[in-house]
């Protein structure tokens, strides 16, 4: 099993949410996080008074799936994530050892289906 985690734009959570239903991923963790890359954050002007803005606000989209559709996963994510501009975001891919089903006990894949 792999674990894939996406932090993209916020305005493309719906978009990528979708796309993901579609492909039958019925489970995920979406959580607002802020961060930063080479944006490097930017200015913003209140009243009167210029502040830097280090953290960006992104979404973490968080999903467990068996290992032979993380490929399709991922380019289902990069092609509906994808803006073209900097900022789009990146995706994380770790190995899943196991996944325990709390109300059944029930391990593995199985758990995660």
């Amino acid at each position: 099993m792999k674990k894939l985690e996406a932090v993209i734009k916020p305005f493309k959570l719906d978009e990528v949410k979708d796309a993901l239903n579609d492909m039958g991923i019925q489970g995920m963790t979406i959580s607002e996080v802020k961060g930063f890359g080479r944006q490097k954050g930017h200015t913003e002007l209140y009243r009167g008074t210029e502040y830097v803005v280090d953290f960006i606000p992104k979404i973490k989209i968080e999903v467990v799936v068996p290992d032979n559709i993380i490929g399709e996963i991922i380019s289902v994510i990069e092609r509906t994530a994808k803006t073209g501009k900097i900022g789009d975001g990146k995706i994380f891919v770790y190995n899943v050892d196991d996944a325990v089903r709390i109300r059944t006990g029930q391990r593995g894949e199985g758990a995660i289906s």
